[in-house]
This record gives C-alpha cells, sequence and structure tokens, in this order.
C-alpha cells in the first residue's frame, strides 16, 4: 500500500482513496470503526462492522446504501473489495457509534480534504507529508532517506510490469513475492509473521539493511527483465527467480563477515503499555 493511500490517525492507519473524477476521498470503513472502537484486534472491528451494517440495513438506513466497494490494498499486498464511504457518509456513521474518538476524527477527516487540495497544487507536499509520518513513527532521517529512496526503485519495477502485460494486483503480489522469497528465503507473510506484524506494511517495518536488499532484488529484477523484454507474468517470473541471486547472494556474504542475519524481526510497533496511555 503507497502511503499516498494511506493515512495515520493516532498510530493507527486508515486506507484510503482519491477519485480524480468526482474529487473525493473515499475511506476504509472497518479502518474507521477500528479507531473509533478503540480496538486492538483488527477483526473484532470488522465483526463490528458486520453486526452495525445488519443494523442499519434493517432501519433502511442510507449509510448502507451510500457505502461503495472499492479495491484496498490488504496487509498480504493484494488487492480486496472494501467497503468504502465519502467523507459525509463517514460523519453520518460516526453519529452512529459512541466513542470519546468522534470529534478527532471528524477534525481529521476535514484536514486530509484540505491536504489533498494542498498536494494537488504541490505534489512535494505529499512527499514531506510521509516523511513527518514516518518520523512520528519513531524512523530515523538514514531510515527514511532508505525508504524513499527504495520507493523509487520499487515504482520503476512496477512501471515496468504495468507497462509489459502486468496489469492485475494480484500478479503483482506474485511477482513480488517470489523476489522476496528468492533473497530472504521467507515468504511476505512469512517475514510479516517473523515481524510480529499483521495489518502493517511490511515496508515500513524493515532494517535500515532490509530495505537496501530489497531495492538491490527489484533493482537488479527490473534491469535482467529489460534485458530479456519480459512480458506478461510468466516471462516476468524468470528474472524474480534464483537464476539471478543477486541480492541473496550479497546478503549471504555480508552475513558471513558480520556474523549476523540480515533478516530481522524488529519491528517499528508502539509498546503495548504506551498505546494504552494514549486511550
Amino acid at each position: 500500500m503507497e502511503n499516498n493511500n494511506l493515512s495515520v490517525f493516532e498510530w493507527k492507519k486508515i486506507r484510503k482513496i482519491y477519485d480524480e473524477k468526482r474529487e473525493k476521498w473515499y475511506f476504509s470503513v472497518i479502518d474507521i470503526i477500528w479507531v473509533l472502537t478503540e480496538q486492538d484486534d483488527y477483526k473484532k472491528a470488522q465483526s463490528y462492522w458486520t453486526t452495525l451494517k445488519n443494523r442499519l440495513k434493517k432501519e433502511w438506513s442510507e449509510i448502507v446504501t451510500n457505502c461503495d466497494k472499492l479495491k484496498l490494498m490488504a496487509s498480504d499486498w493484494k488487492k480486496y473489495n472494501t467497503d468504502v464511504s465519502d467523507t459525509e457518509t463517514i460523519l453520518r456513521l460516526i453519529q452512529t457509534i459512541p466513542s470519546k474518538k468522534a470529534e478527532p476524527i471528524k477534525l481529521w477527516l476535514a484536514k486530509v480534504g484540505y491536504e489533498r487540495m494542498q498536494e494537488i497544487t504541490d505534489p512535494e507536499k505529499s512527499i514531506d507529508r510521509a516523511r513527518d509520518n514516518w518520523k512520528k513513527s519513531w524512523r530515523s532521517d538514514k531510515w527514511i532517506t532508505q525508504r524513499m529512496s527504495w520507493q523509487e526503485t520499487r515504482n520503476k519495477l512496477t512501471d515496468y510490469w504495468s507497462e509489459n502485460e502486468i496489469q492485475k494486483w494480484e500478479e503483482f503480489a506474485i511477482l513480488t513475492n517470489i523476489i522476496h522469497s528468492e533473497w530472504t528465503w521467507l515468504s511476505v507473510k512469512g517475514h510479516k509473521d517473523l515481524k510480529n506484524i499483521k495489518s502493517q506494511n511490511l515496508r515500513d517495518h524493515m532494517t535500515e539493511a532490509e530495505l537496501i536488499f530489497t531495492s538491490l532484488a527489484e533493482l537488479s529484477t527490473r534491469q535482467i527483465a529489460e534485458s530479456i523484454k519480459a512480458k506478461w507474468l510468466e516471462q516476468n517470473k524468470i528474472p524474480a527467480k534464483k537464476w539471478w541471486q543477486i541480492a541473496k547472494n550479497a546478503r549471504k556474504e555480508l552475513e558471513a563477515k558480520t556474523w549476523k542475519s540480515v533478516i530481522s524481526g524488529e519491528n517499528f510497533l508502539k509498546p503495548k503499555k504506551e498505546n494504552k496511555k494514549l486511550k
């Protein structure tokens, strides 16, 4: 999930998508409910929304009928149809949920709308905002620089895929998982499990070394794909697979010299005790 489609509210991430034609932001309903109900477990927020949605349907509430289904990136790097609503409907939804977070969420929604107008006129502001969010999440300047550098490398790879008949997000996820598995020996999910993260973006919890090796893996994949003019999914699996273990070999060489694993279980999650203080 890209940062311009993600916002942070009190350390919780809320997915959003901007409709250029309607000139509106659409927010994930479940993510909003996750904040309002102050749930630690994301699945409990999903269950809350299912129950609330059924009740609202029985009441013939327009809140449910005004919800759209749009594809949003999930924690497994795949896009799924997700209940989303515009700001007006989200504000009406807030009124149905007793929560001390209601007023802060209202102010936050207004701020997101204003920030979007700023970003349209000055795209650099979105970059500054991403940097600011990472700083608030305890990232060092060095880490942020590496994360933004990786994003540029990643964008060049996905651009190549898009231009060469890789259109479905499912296929993006397949190729990404192959690349990741080849250099780390772990699937994306396995790496997230190691770091004990679920709905969070794996890249946002990588160490500096992990980001560097991910960039190397994706850079070499793109350049090899360009050299063999790979098209379609099957051809693009070739540069992603083990025939060119450039990043994996570099990782092994570094680990042999440092006696330290590049693959880390570290994450940037806020300690649970501090989370409780925020509530």
